[in-house]
């Protein structure tokens, strides 16, 4: 039989179409990684839990993606593309991003739309659940939804649209650089999640009248620990998903700028190992080690394209030993942020971006772009706080007006598994309860010293 050779034409076709199928398996495995931060956030959750509250805590993270993912195909995904000069938005480019589009959907001619989509579904769900952990044990379940739909399906597609699109203003006009989401993503969830604390009051029992501060303690350190532990890992598809797959070219990052995964792969891990021991010099406490090593990467995460590797250690370590103190400012001011995620997020991601201002000034931007300055990435930072603080206080505001945003005193003490899931994460253990406490105030002070949890075996 004969064999024909393959015309120039026919192997420039195939060239092209397996760096377009390669585009698109390297973003499907980083999505599926990201799954893993989800996985990792309700373990956390459910171990910084008491047992009478570790269902909740999980099934807020579950509803969370249930929620966000149609919220980002229905209405975020025309946010992100409609709306880089602001508040105005490009109609052309919005009403492609609509559901109805040709390219939201199944389209033998499109194989990128879907798998960015997926990427920015899965973003859009970790702020959900960064939100989850700041209010475990007295929120309604209900708002709790509202509030994740409004951070993960608009908020932080708007942030992702000014700041992390390639014609964002923030880049265009003010060089904003932040190439692993440490503002529009960590920054905007973490503010937004301060906000909803300051309305949602402290829990039962944690601050006494004097204001000294009472330790709830999470019945499973372990399961925190490990939940952290694939957050991290998880993280790796997440900072893949900031990266763009060129075609018979150089990496870019989100704003067209060459870089590599070697520079990703340095400056992540040395972040993270920095954080994990600025944490422990200052705490010596598994769960904040364990968080310091996401402070170090969060801290990292605007340069990671551009530092040297030991200057990546450093700025996790530092930032990372500073986030405990954040945290313990908080509880000061009795704002009850449960597991840290403001200390963590919020000022994790405004740290960096500052941090990044002073060592990346002056580095070129591209296609006539302004130059990385520190006024832009600090005003930057002012923008993403005020884009997760603002909506996020008057929302959860409003739902507190209404009696919307926190469970009854007697449904917190008995616990949220049994008042909003209903059912027992272990129902072979019997929770044994102290003196019985009366909520007295919105910032949670008590009239008595209560024995928070106690467990036995049955």
């Amino acid at each position: 039989m004969e064999q024909t050779t393959p015309t120039l034409e026919e192997l420039h076709q195939l060239i092209e179409m397996t760096n377009t199928l390669n585009m698109e398996i390297f973003y499907w495995w980083c999505t599926a990684l990201m799954i893993l931060i989800h996985a990792g956030f309700l373990s956390y959750e459910i171990g910084a839990s008491r047992l009478k509250n570790a269902l909740a805590a999980g099934v807020k993270n579950i509803l969370a993606f249930g929620f966000v993912v149609p919220s980002v195909f229905l209405v975020g995904w025309a946010i992100y593309n409609g709306f880089p000069d602001g508040l105005v938005p490009r109609m052309d480019d919005l009403v492609a991003a609509l559901p109805w589009s040709e390219a939201m959907g199944p389209n033998i001619q499109d194989n990128a739309t879907g798998i960015f989509w997926g990427a920015f579904a899965l973003f859009a769900a970790t702020t959900g659940s960064i939100l989850s952990g700041a209010i475990i044990e007295r929120a309604r379940m209900s708002a709790f939804i509202i509030l994740t739909i409004a951070l993960g399906g608009v908020l932080w597609l708007l942030a992702a649209s000014w700041g992390w699109h390639p014609e964002g203003w923030l880049t265009v006009n003010w060089g904003y650089h932040d190439v692993g989401a440490a503002g529009v993503v960590h920054m905007v969830a973490g503010f937004f999640a301060l906000a909803v604390v300051m309305n949602l009051g402290a829990r039962i029992g944690r601050f006494n009248k004097d204001g000294s501060v009472n330790q709830i303690v999470g019945h499973s350190m372990p399961m925190s620990v490990v939940g952290l532990m694939l957050i991290i890992v998880g993280f790796f598809g997440f900072l893949g998903g900031c990266i763009i797959y060129n075609s018979g070219a150089q990496w870019i990052n989100i704003y067209g700028q060459p870089t590599t995964l070697s520079a990703f792969a340095f400056n992540t891990l040395m972040g993270f190992a920095g954080g994990l021991i600025g944490a422990y010099l200052t705490t010596r406490e598994p769960f904040w080690m364990m968080s310091g090593g996401l402070v170090g990467i969060i801290s990292v995460a605007p340069g990671l394209d551009l530092y040297h590797p030991g200057l990546a250690y450093l700025i996790g370590m530092g930032v990372a030993a500073a986030a405990p103190l954040v945290n313990n400012f908080l509880l000061k001011m009795r704002l009850d942020d449960a597991v840290g995620a403001f200390a963590v997020h919020g000022f994790g991601g405004f740290a960096g971006l500052v941090i990044s201002g002073i060592f990346l000034a002056g580095y070129p931007n591209v296609n006539g772009m302004a130059d990385i300055s520190f006024t832009g990435q600090v005003f930057g930072a002012i923008v993403m706080a005020s884009l997760g603080f603002i909506p996020g206080y008057a929302i959860s505001y409003g739902l507190k007006k209404v009696g919307m945003l926190r469970v009854p005193a007697h449904a917190e003490e008995r616990g949220l598994d049994l008042t909003e899931v209903p059912a027992q994460a272990y129902p072979e253990w019997a929770a044994m309860y102290g003196t019985s406490t009366t909520l007295t105030g919105t910032d949670g002070t008590t009239e008595t010293t209560t024995l928070i949890v106690e467990t036995k075996p049955a």
